[in-house]
């Protein structure tokens, strides 16, 4: 394992497309994490923990070297760098909505091809390299898998077709591009290095920010209400919305002698 603080538990933070949205979260978790503008190294209001921030195409690399104990990244760049690491907790967010990102295949609405099929001794342009090379080989589709480095819409008119990550469809739709299949489906995933996961306070920990994420993600559509409201006034509401009657085998707890539900 990487050489890390022993009493800290180093969190990783994706640089870049979900930044915003992973911020978001945890604040809604009840953690001020704050960035500055060139900064890799956010402070966190939690005295147990520290923080890094990766792209999230290598964050899993980091989690399992042990650089990171824990980290978020999505399923899709798990897959791709097939790391070994413990799959903690499912958090379907995105960059701009709580869903899960589709990687597709796709060619210009000009285009000939209809099935990927059409596709065999073309060129393909993707972020996605180990996981496109596969997707063509078990369809035992002979193509050409080139790296793209960004702007990956645009090659789809220089080379035969592109494997790209979507979450609305907007950008495919405005660069008049036609999806032809999806690769796979991704969404976030908290991850941890396995050796991290064997000391206990902070298996402990990493199983509470777990529960406090999936809490704020599941509370974002929700309304809570809370008021101060002295006894004696308490009852008096409930005799105002006192139902006129209910089911007999229906039990309802109590204040004061009138039903509390």
């Amino acid at each position: 394992m990487a050489n890390k603080p022993s009493d800290k538990l180093v969190l990783g933070i994706p640089k870049g497309s979900l930044q915003d949205s992973t911020l978001d979260l945890f604040a809604r978790a009840g953690y001020n994490i704050r960035v500055s503008s060139r900064g890799y190294f956010p402070s966190i209001d939690d005295e147990q923990m520290s923080a890094i921030m990766f792209r999230a195409q290598e964050m899993s690399r980091y989690v399992e070297d042990g650089v990171l104990d824990v980290g978020l990244t999505g399923l899709d760049w798990l897959t791709e760098n097939g790391s070994d690491v413990v799959k903690v907790a499912e958090l379907v967010y995105a960059k701009q909505e709580l869903v899960p990102v589709r990687w597709v295949l796709a060619v210009p609405d000009e285009s000939p091809v209809q099935k990927v099929a059409d596709l065999d001794g073309g060129i393909v342009a993707t972020e996605m390299i180990n996981t496109t090379r596969k997707y063509f080989e078990d369809r035992n589709v002979n193509v050409k898998v080139e790296f793209s480095w960004g702007a990956t819409e645009v090659k789809a008119r220089l080379l035969d077709g592109i494997v790209d990550v979507t979450e609305t469809g907007s950008s495919l739709r405005a660069n008049k591009l036609r999806v032809i299949d999806t690769i796979m489906t991704s969404a976030t995933w908290l991850i941890a290095n396995k050796e991290t996961m064997a000391v206990d306070w902070k298996r402990r920990k990493i199983e509470n920010i777990a529960m406090l994420l999936r809490g704020a993600m599941e509370a974002r559509d929700k309304v809570g209400l809370k008021m101060n409201v002295p006894r004696e006034k308490l009852a008096e509401s409930r005799k105002c919305s006192r139902p006129r009657s209910r089911p007999p085998s229906r039990r309802w707890p109590t204040i004061d002698g009138w039903p509390w539900r």
